[in-house]
């Protein structure tokens, strides 16, 4: 895994910059890290050059204590993304967790007018303020975590069967889950973006209904396009290939469908 001079701090970078293409900023699902987007991050190259959002309390930054609210970490990513050159056009992925920080961010940089996304990407996401679905996973015991865990299959088993493994993933998700479970939204009719939105979603994802995903056409004035990946809800592991180019199609102004709901074949 090669990583550039810009990885320090929050952002960490895979593979070399695309030439005068766009940046995209990815930010991990809870209890992730930014290597899970170094993958994509070769699918992607040479047309699109990733930046991955690394969170404390994990991998390189492990020593660093977690943090557990969104807002802070909005604020400390927007901060961090003044390293990037604002002659590039930028934009903005999140999975999951993820999808949330991201959309938090946008709306600091609109805000701030610096650099502004020219699309947000959300994926494995509700749009926010939608009442939720499960109960507060934060304050549970280690044994409702990982059987959630398991039943998203998002970590390998190999991974849940390693008890020192186990142990140094708990504490970050139990941060994570709090951010994302205490998370406030705006309030109706605020926090609408300029940019539009591409939103992704998997066929079997229990966590995001086909209505819970198109109700992010209210979070902008420009437009909203919605496409399912067959797969539960880390579709993004098991259909790489296809959201790479779905990700490139929206960067080159090719989205799939506005406004309306457009399915992945199998």
């Amino acid at each position: 895994m090669t990583v550039s001079p810009l990885s320090s701090g929050w952002l960490r970078r895979f593979s070399s910059e695309a030439r005068d293409g766009t940046t995209l900023v990815c930010f991990p699902h809870a209890g992730g890290a930014a290597s899970t987007y170094f993958p994509m991050s070769k699918l992607l190259a040479p047309l699109v050059g990733v930046c991955a959002v690394q969170y404390p309390g994990r991998q390189d930054r492990r020593s660093e204590p977690p943090l557990d609210d969104m807002a802070e970490l909005a604020d400390r990513v927007t901060e961090s993304l003044a390293a990037l050159d604002p002659g590039r056009p930028l934009a903005l992925f999140g999975h999951s967790m993820g999808a949330l920080l991201a959309y938090e961010v946008t709306r600091r940089l609109e805000a701030a007018g610096r650099l502004r996304p020219v699309r947000l990407i959300v994926s494995g996401r509700r749009a926010p303020g939608l009442p939720g679905t499960r109960p507060d996973l934060h304050g549970q015991d280690d044994e409702t975590l990982l059987a959630e865990l398991r039943r998203i299959s998002g970590t390998a088993e190999q991974v849940l069967a390693d008890e020192e493994l186990v142990r140094m993933l708990l504490p970050t998700l139990r941060f994570d889950y709090k951010a994302v479970e205490c998370y406030v939204p705006p309030a109706p009719g605020d926090g609408v973006l300029s940019c539009p939105i591409s939103v992704f979603t998997g066929t079997e994802d229990g966590h995001v209904s086909p209505e819970e995903a198109a109700a992010w056409e209210a979070y902008t004035t420009d437009s909203c396009d919605v496409q399912a990946f067959p797969g539960g809800h880390f579709f993004l592991q098991t259909r790489r290939e296809e959201v790479a180019s779905a990700i490139v199609g929206r960067l080159r102004g090719r989205p799939a469908a506005v406004g309306r709901r457009a399915d992945c074949p199998t």
